[in-house]
């Protein structure tokens, strides 16, 4: 295990179980975000993420659930996702341990290719819960979105006295439509699952306040992080892959190099061929 210590945003290199057991204060944390691999096969830089039954991917996502829970203030909110076969499990699972307050769904388009033979997934869950329902942070008028009744359709409320259009905003539902991160995205990271800037927005907007301390034990693009630090919170982030770790460490930590090696934004193909292009085509001095 790595610790990378910079101002208020610590990075760890390393399992995550190790680092939530033995680094992280029991009741610290005012709001997690876990978005753990999912147990569908997908190749995060040479880590597969496939266990070989999903009894054993089960038992090891109820121990990080638990040391999460652990590590969360009694006024602390914490937020899970997983894939669509999976979510129940957590759901039963965490209903004995925590309140879930809301069933989240996560809907966005795809352009990949969709199955032929069945209804393909467009969604992905997440769990949002707290310790105390009746004490804990939801900054309701920091996340509110258009309101279409009132800003589009302008229909009246006939049920106050006196009547009155509708209000033109209002807090989101649990149906958030963000678009995935694709290639061609300034936010786009060089890893199989980044979640978008836009989503941990509203979550850390919502669920915490300026200084409150955020955790991501699946840090992956170290997207929660780098959201955390922009909207005056402090973070933690774990991750195992040194490569994405090194993600952290240039887009949280803002390190140019490490160990001599330089740490830069992974160029896209086609910024490489614009450049050679225009290399090319300069005229000589």
């Amino acid at each position: 295990m790595i610790k990378h210590v910079h101002e208020e945003h610590l990075i760890y290199q390393g399992d995550a179980l190790e680092v939530l057991e033995n680094e992280i204060k029991d009741s610290s944390i005012d709001l997690i975000f876990v978005d753990p691999p999912y147990n569908i096969g997908k190749d995060f830089n040479g880590l597969k993420d496939k266990w070989a039954t999903d009894e054993s991917y089960l038992d090891w996502c109820y121990q990080w659930i638990d040391l999460c829970l652990k590590k969360l203030k009694p006024t602390g909110s914490f937020y899970v996702m997983t894939s669509t076969q999976f979510i129940p499990y957590f759901d039963i699972y965490l209903r004995d341990k925590i309140n879930i307050l809301s069933r989240i769904v996560w809907s966005y388009d795809s352009s990949g290719v969709q199955a032929k033979n069945f209804y393909g997934s467009m969604y992905e869950p997440i769990l949002f819960c707290v310790k105390d329902r009746k004490n804990y942070t939801f900054n309701s008028d920091d996340i509110k979105v258009e309101a279409k009744t009132g800003a589009k359709r302008k229909l009246i409320d006939y049920r106050k006295n006196p009547p009155q259009p509708y209000s033109n905003e209002k807090v989101p539902g649990n149906v958030w439509e963000f678009p995935r991160v694709r290639y061609r995205m300034d936010e786009y990271e060089n890893h199989p699952t980044q979640k978008p800037i836009a989503m941990l927005e509203r979550i850390i907007k919502a669920s915490s306040n300026p200084g409150d301390l955020v955790l991501d034990p699946f840090s992956g693009t170290f997207t929660t992080s780098f959201v955390a630090k922009k909207l005056g919170r402090k973070s933690i982030g774990i991750e195992i892959n040194d490569e994405f770790a090194k993600i952290g460490l240039r887009r949280v930590q803002g390190l140019s190099e490490l160990n001599g090696e330089k740490l830069h934004k992974e160029p896209k193909t086609y910024e490489i061929k614009n450049f050679q292009q225009q290399t090319l085509f300069e005229p000589k001095i």
